[in-house]
């Protein structure tokens, strides 16, 4: 089944808290952005956001130039429809990440979602040069992956482990300091993932 046609079917038969990745509050990926201090119009991206709760904090959070991406329309919809009239202030784009050609940079990028599901290297070299690309130079990324000792699969789908080591050694052309930490994630069904989640900041 081809990607997106995947994640369209995930999105349009499961309820959001049958998802193992659900958080109704991502403490985590909060607590990232909000230790750096940004100022409220900096632009943020939420990269494979679907239907995460992440966009609500942030709007919550007086943050005005917020971006989510993601390959499911029907992930796009349900946050709309969550979100009513707040989601108007939104910059919504449907696709691919390895497709995206962003017309402005972010001083935030968030994933926790999509770069695990890129398993080639060809997918994860022409992930870090859009990275690089897109970040406005000192701004952040924050990254969370399977680490080893996680799954070696999600939805169904085969995903890419990572230990703080070498997601570090990927990026570190163009992001020259990081904060890397392993959490465990407890899913909606009460069972555990292994993550780790990294945080960089762009090369001035």
């Amino acid at each position: 089944m081809p990607t997106q046609e995947h994640w369209e079917k995930v999105y349009a038969t499961k309820a959001e808290n049958e998802r193992s990745w659900f958080q109704e509050y991502p403490k985590t990926s909060i607590d990232f952005v909000v230790g750096v201090d940004l100022p409220k119009n900096s632009a943020i991206i939420d990269v494979g956001g679907g239907d995460s709760h992440f966009v609500d904090v942030l709007l919550d959070l007086g943050y005005t130039n917020v971006w989510v991406l993601d390959i499911s329309s029907h992930a796009i919809e349900r946050a709309i429809t969550r979100l009513g009239e707040r989601a108007s202030s939104v910059h919504w784009v449907v696709g691919d990440i390895l497709d995206f050609e962003p017309q402005t940079t972010f001083a935030f990028w968030h994933d926790r979602a999509a770069f695990h599901f890129l398993t080639t290297p060809e997918q994860i070299s022409t992930y870090i040069a859009l990275a690089e690309r897109a970040i406005s130079p000192n701004g952040y990324m924050m990254l969370g992956t399977f680490s080893e000792e996680g799954p070696a699969k999600c939805s169904g789908l085969d995903i890419k482990q990572y230990s703080t080591t070498s997601i570090k050694e990927l990026f570190a052309r163009g992001f020259d300091r990081y904060v890397c930490m392993e959490l465990v994630h407890t899913t909606p069904c009460a069972t555990t993932q292994n993550f780790v989640f990294c945080r960089f900041q762009r090369s001035s």
